[in-house]
């Protein structure tokens, strides 16, 4: 895998909103990788930026951030997630995040290939595609493609039969009420 673009941001954490220095990678697939230190041994935080960024904004256009101490507001980015959280960035200079927030926009909106050996080329590897298999067969002299979906355990129709048999459930229950009154009611 290709690496896009890498170096030191500062990030802001979740909890206690302080900022600290960490690594950043930036990967082809779209992957945005915190670490502590240059060296890439263990990452902190992964933010798929492919199918979890809905917009970035840099400088002036992040409004109600605080950059850190002896940063300008200019220095700052913004990564807005589809859950509704943020991912609060500072970089070094107003051209290092400017370049940042390009690559990220780049890597967010280009396709990812992947490597088909059986014809030697690169296959385009759909966002959600992450449960389907592509195989073409043979050398690419014809003959049918096969696409293979892994299922994942919850992605079945559980939750439409618990629901039903919840709705039945309470159904049954109202009619059979007005019979439980009937001893009572001769007595």
């Amino acid at each position: 895998m290709a690496l896009l673009k890498s170096g030191w941001l500062w990030r802001q954490s979740t909890v206690l909103r302080r900022w600290k220095l960490n690594w950043c990678d930036l990967w082809i697939d779209g992957s945005l990788l915190f670490y502590k230190t240059d060296s890439r041994k263990d990452y902190e935080t992964r933010v798929r930026l492919k199918s979890a960024c809905v917009n970035v904004k840099s400088g002036l256009e992040c409004a109600g951030v605080s950059p850190p101490e002896s940063q300008p507001r200019e220095n700052l980015l913004v990564l807005y997630l589809n859950d509704g959280s943020c991912v609060f960035l500072c970089a070094n200079s107003e051209d290092e995040a400017l370049a940042w927030k390009l690559t990220v926009m780049e890597a967010k909106q280009s396709p990812f290939y992947s490597y088909d050996p059986y014809n030697d080329t690169y296959q385009c590897v759909p966002v959600n595609g992450h449960n389907a298999v592509y195989v073409t067969p043979g050398n690419g002299n014809g003959g049918t493609h096969h696409v293979w979906v892994h299922r994942e355990r919850c992605d079945d129709w559980t939750g439409e039969q618990i629901a039903l048999g919840l709705l039945a459930g309470i159904a049954a229950g109202t009619v059979l009420r007005s019979f439980l009154w009937m001893p009572l009611l001769y007595c």
